[in-house]
């Protein structure tokens, strides 16, 4: 009996009438993202740099006329861009939740286990050496690299007595990220071709993204998805240290483990997808927790929804205040986003984890 007391009033999970009473307001807040991704979504399709009228946009969702200018833009081109925003957002929303939980760090984002350094090196390599041109084709070579650095700094991570502490994964991805960094510079140095085809990807985008290549990531996303909704209450545990959770039952390796297959499936696809883009992963899951609290079960729901909603939401902005041309999506991302999160890391019940 005493266990179960000190164990309820020790976990993060707000058991009892008390989630119970906040259950209520958290599942409204959801719908309203829910509702505030819808209408992200719909800006996304009614507004870009082509004249397309509000009807010609219902018409080419619904029924499109492929002889009609205005709803081939919409089928062709704000579709799978809409679709690469939300496919995108949603993996680093969920991303650098279950990064900033693992590794109990509160500035943890994508970048943190240095997929983005090991997806360029490998987009750099198919471009320059193999010579791929087309972006479904060294798209999945961004993919391998990501997964590929991902499993390189849990390895060194993990050597020693105590295995993969937060401390260790976060000094081992710094240090492969600058080594991956550093041999991407030398190939692009040494070719001027590649570096103007590799910087438009390099700085995030969700244009000219094909949907066969939108398909292609679609179950990485989805599987990605699914286990880290899963790992709320070990997220939970985790949050209380090492030795807790151990005195919980549970199995810290096998939790991240877990955690870091959830991380390389939703980063490398969406770096797949669209490119490497800041401040994504690292400022939602504040604001998620602004709302919820620290309970990681709300906080990954939330973070699902709030991230393609502020994703969609820049890239339009991005397309309004450039026009004709646009403002890429992962410029606009880091500069919306720097402020609002200078803010909430101010704030010190927000940067406790």
């Amino acid at each position: 009996m005493h266990l179960t007391e000190t164990r309820s009033k020790t976990l993060p999970h707000g058991a009892g009438p008390v989630a119970r009473r906040r259950g209520g307001p958290l599942l409204l807040g959801l719908f309203g993202l829910a509702v505030l991704l819808v209408a992200a979504i719909g800006l996304s399709l009614a507004v870009g740099s082509g004249q397309v009228p509000l009807g010609d946009v219902l018409s080419g969702l619904f029924h499109p006329d492929r002889t009609q200018r205005a709803q081939l833009i919409v089928r062709e081109v704000r579709i799978p861009r809409t679709a690469a925003g939300v496919l995108a957002g949603v993996a680093l929303g969920l991303a650098g939740t279950v990064m900033q939980g693992v590794a109990r760090n509160p500035l943890a984002d994508p970048g943190l286990l240095g997929v983005n350094a090991g997806a360029s090196v490998f987009v750099v390599f198919a471009i320059s050496v193999l010579t791929l041109t087309e972006p479904r084709q060294y798209i999945w070579f961004g993919f391998l690299g990501a997964c590929l650095a991902a499993v390189l700094v849990y390895g060194i991570g993990s050597l020693g007595r105590e295995g993969a502490t937060p401390v260790k994964l976060a000094l081992s991805g710094a240090a492969v990220a600058a080594a991956l960094g550093a041999l991407t510079s030398a190939m692009l140095l040494t070719d001027s071709r590649t570096f103007d085809q590799f910087r438009f990807w390099q700085v995030g985008s969700l244009s000219g993204r094909e949907s066969g290549v939108l398909w292609q990531a679609l179950p990485f996303i989805a599987v990605g998805c699914v286990l880290a909704l899963a790992l709320g209450p070990q997220l939970n545990t985790l949050a209380l240290g090492d030795d807790t959770a151990r005195g919980l039952g549970q199995r810290i390796a096998l939790a991240r483990l877990g955690a870091a297959a959830c991380v390389v499936l939703l980063c490398g696809a969406a770096t797949v997808v669209a490119g490497p883009i800041a401040f994504v992963g690292l400022a939602v899951p504040h604001a998620a927790r602004l709302i919820t609290g620290p309970d990681y079960r709300w906080i990954l729901p939330y973070s699902a929804l709030l991230a393609p909603a502020a994703l969609l939401l820049a890239d339009v902005i991005g397309r309004l205040i450039a026009r004709p041309g646009e403002v890429q999506v992962g410029v606009m991302t880091a500069a919306l986003g720097a402020t609002p999160f200078i803010l909430l890391v101010r704030r010190r019940n927000v940067v406790d984890l």
